[in-house]
């Protein structure tokens, strides 16, 4: 298992995913307070098997691929998380 702060992951990103894809625990350190493990997605997650939740991703890219986005700028995410 590695524990590594949110600035070494921005910087080596690709060595760091290439790990967990040969099932080497990651955790991202942010903060004092705050962690996160790297996880890689796979054709059994169960989230992704959901028939509905593929047809809501697909509808999301589509959407995409259309110029159909919505912009959100930093401050208003800020406000709604209460920073």
């Amino acid at each position: 298992m590695l524990v590594i702060s949110a600035r070494e992951f921005r910087e080596k990103q690709k060595m760091y995913l290439d790990l967990v894809d040969k099932n080497e625990q990651v955790i991202v350190q942010r903060g004092k307070n705050k962690a996160y493990t790297l996880t890689p997605i796979t054709n059994t997650d169960r989230f992704f098997d959901d028939a509905a939740v593929q047809a809501r991703i697909l509808h999301s890219l589509e959407q995409a691929k259309n110029g159909d986005l919505t912009t959100v700028r930093k401050e208003d995410i800020n406000k709604f998380l209460g920073l």
